[in-house]
C-alpha cells in the first residue's frame, strides 16, 4: 500500500509540474489573445454609439483626397526606416548572437518570458557572462619566432589581449614565489611578468641577466619573446636549463627547512619542467621527433616519481601523443590512450579524436558509403563510427577544420574545451596525421553529421557527455582574434524579429515602387481593401 501510495504521489506531482510548466509557457500568449478578443468584442458591441460607419465614410473621403505623391513619400519613408532597422538588427545579431529587439523585450518588457527563465538566465550568466574555465594550450607556439613573424607578414595580431593576459597570470603563478624580493633578479622578473608591453618585458629580462647571469626566468622570457627562430629559442632554453638545474638541486636540499624554502623549491621545479617541455617542443619543430619523444617520456616519468600538479595543467601527454602520431607509432599511442582516456580524467579533443582516428584506421581504407548502406556496418566499422560520434559530440567544431571546410589560423595560447579555440588548436597539429591515414577523412566526412541527429537539443541533454555549454561562443570570441569567424554550435537561427523586419522592409519597398509606377491603380486597390476590411 505504501509503495502504491508513493507511486501515486509521484505521478500526481509530475502531472502538477507539467501543468505548471504549461501554464507558465502559454500564460502570456493566452493573455494577449484574450486582450485582442476583448477589443474586437467591444468595438463590435459599440459600433453604433461610436459611429463606425460615418468614420469609415469620412476616412474614405480623406483617403480619396490624398495625391499619389503622399503615398510615394509614405511608402518611401517606411521603407527607409525598415531598412535602417534591418541593418541595425543584422549587425547586432552578427556581433552578439541575438536580436536587439528580442533582447530588450525579454529583459525589460518581460514579453514571452517567465520567472523560471529569468532566474535560469541570471544563474547561467552570472550577471552577464557564464563562468567558464580556460586551459593552457599544450601545443602553444612561440611568441617571438612564430606569433610575431605572422604579425610582421600579415599585419594582423594573432593573439588577443585576454589570451596574453591569461598567459601573464600563468607565468606569475609558475615562475614567482614569496621570496622573490630577496634577490634583485627575481624581483625584476616578477615585475617583468606583470608588464604588458613586450619591449618592456624584454628589457627587464636583460636587466635581470645583468644582475645575475644565472637567472633562468630571464632566459625563458627571451626565448619565448625575443628569439626570432626556433634554433635561437632552443639555444636560450638550453642556457636556462643549466641554470635551473643548479637552482633545483639547491632548493631540493633546503625545501623542508621552512615554508618559504618549500615555495622556492616549488617554483624551481615549475621552471625546470617548463624548460624541458619547451626544449622538447623545439626538438619536435626542428624535426628531431624521437629526441622530443624521449624528453616527453622523461617528463611523464618525473610526474610519476613526484606528485607535481603542474603536469596536469601542461598536459604533456598530449604533446607526446602528437609526436608519436608523427612517427606513426600507433601501438604506443593506443597504450597512451588506454592510460589517459579514463572516465575519471578530463577529456580533450586530442584524446577523443585520436581514439576515433585509431579506430577509423582499421576500416577506413576499404570503407564505402554505398556498400555500407546496402549491407550495413560491420562491427569494426560500427565501432569507428561510434568513436567519431563521441569525438564530434565532445567538440563539434573540429570536423570542419579537419575536412578543410574552414580556414585554419594560428592556435591561441589558451583554449576552451569543447569550444572553437580547442578545435583550432587540435586541427593545427593533427590535420596531417588524419591525412597520413588513407580514407580517414572520407570516413569522417560520411559520418560526422550523424552525431547531431542523436542530440537534437545539445544545450539541454547530452548523449555521452554533459550537455554542450552555452558559454563557449562568448569565451571563444575573447580567445580568438577578431579576423577569425568563430564557429557557433548549435547554429543559431535567425530570430523572428529580424525575419519580420526583413519582410516588412521588402513589402514596403515593393509597394513604394508600385505606387510610384501606377499611382491611380494603387489608390483604387487601397480604397477597395479599406472598404472591404471595415465592411464586417
Amino acid at each position: 500500500m505504501s509503495k502504491a501510495f508513493h507511486c501515486l504521489k509521484f505521478m500526481t506531482s509530475a502531472v502538477e509540474s507539467l501543468w505548471l510548466n504549461f501554464v507558465r509557457l502559454w500564460s502570456w500568449n493566452c493573455l494577449w489573445l484574450v486582450w485582442i478578443l476583448l477589443v474586437v468584442f467591444l468595438v463590435y458591441f459599440f459600433r453604433e454609439s461610436i459611429q463606425i460607419i460615418e468614420s469609415i465614410s469620412t476616412m474614405s473621403i480623406f483617403l480619396g483626397s490624398l495625391s499619389p505623391r503622399f503615398y510615394v513619400a509614405l511608402t518611401g519613408t517606411s521603407s527607409l526606416i525598415s531598412g535602417i532597422i534591418l541593418i541595425v538588427e543584422w549587425w547586432y545579431f552578427r556581433k552578439y548572437g541575438t536580436s536587439f529587439i528580442e533582447q530588450v523585450s525579454n529583459n525589460h518588457l518581460a514579453i514571452g518570458s517567465d520567472d523560471n527563465e529569468t532566474n535560469t538566465n541570471q544563474t547561467a550568466d552570472g550577471g552577464g557572462k557564464q563562468k567558464f574555465k580556460v586551459w593552457r594550450n599544450p601545443l602553444n607556439l612561440f611568441r617571438g619566432s612564430e606569433y610575431n613573424r605572422f604579425q610582421w607578414v600579415t599585419g594582423q595580431e594573432p593573439l588577443t589581449f585576454y589570451d596574453m593576459n591569461l598567459s601573464a597570470q600563468d607565468h606569475q603563478t609558475y615562475f614567482t614565489s614569496e621570496s622573490d624580493h630577496l634577490r634583485t633578479c627575481d624581483n625584476i622578473m616578477q615585475k617583468a611578468w606583470r608588464e604588458r608591453n613586450p619591449q618592456a618585458r624584454i628589457r627587464a629580462a636583460h636587466q635581470a641577466l645583468k644582475e645575475d647571469p644565472e637567472c633562468a626566468a630571464g632566459y625563458i622570457l627571451l626565448a619565448e619573446e625575443e628569439a626570432t627562430t626556433i634554433l635561437e629559442a632552443e639555444r636560450l632554453f638550453k642556457k636556462a636549463l643549466k641554470c635551473s638545474e643548479v637552482l633545483y638541486r639547491k632548493s631540493q636540499i633546503l625545501q623542508h627547512h621552512n615554508p618559504i624554502l618549500e615555495a622556492e623549491h616549488r617554483r624551481d621545479t615549475n621552471v625546470l619542467v617548463y624548460i624541458k617541455r619547451r626544449l622538447a617542443m623545439c626538438a619536435r619543430k626542428l624535426g628531431r621527433t624521437r629526441e622530443a619523444i624521449k624528453m616527453m617520456r622523461d617528463l611523464l616519468l618525473f610526474q610519476l616519481m613526484k606528485e607535481f600538479p603542474l603536469m596536469n595543467m601542461l598536459n604533456i601527454h598530449e604533446n607526446l601523443m602528437e609526436a608519436l602520431l608523427e612517427i606513426q607509432a600507433y601501438a604506443d599511442v593506443q597504450a597512451l590512450l588506454h592510460k589517459y582516456d579514463d572516465i575519471s580524467l578530463p577529456k580533450s579533443a586530442t584524446i577523443c579524436y585520436t581514439a576515433a582516428l585509431l579506430k577509423a584506421r582499421v576500416v577506413c581504407d576499404k570503407f564505402s558509403r554505398e556498400v555500407a548502406t546496402k549491407r550495413g556496418l560491420s562491427a569494426a566499422e560500427l565501432s569507428a563510427v561510434e568513436a567519431i560520434h563521441r569525438a564530434v559530440e565532445f567538440n563539434p567544431h573540429a570536423p570542419k577544420y579537419l575536412l578543410e571546410m574552414k580556414c585554419l589560423i594560428l592556435p591561441p595560447e589558451h583554449i576552451l574545451k569543447r569550444g572553437d579555440s580547442e578545435a583550432v588548436a587540435y586541427a593545427f597539429y593533427h590535420l596531417p596525421h588524419w591525412k597520413h591515414v588513407s580514407g580517414a577523412l572520407n570516413l569522417l566526412h560520411c559520418t560526422w553529421e550523424g552525431t547531431f541527429r542523436m542530440i537534437p537539443y545539445p544545450l539541454e541533454k547530452g548523449n555521452l557527455f554533459y550537455p554542450y555549454p552555452n558559454c563557449t561562443e562568448s569565451a571563444d570570441r575573447e580567445l580568438l582574434p577578431a579576423f577569425h569567424y568563430v564557429s557557433v554550435y548549435p547554429k543559431k537561427e535567425w530570430p523572428l524579429y529580424i525575419m519580420v523586419v526583413a519582410s516588412v522592409c521588402t513589402i514596403t519597398a515593393i509597394l513604394a515602387i508600385l505606387t510610384h509606377q501606377y499611382p491611380e491603380t494603387m489608390i483604387v486597390c487601397a480604397k477597395t481593401i479599406t472598404e472591404f476590411s471595415f465592411s464586417f
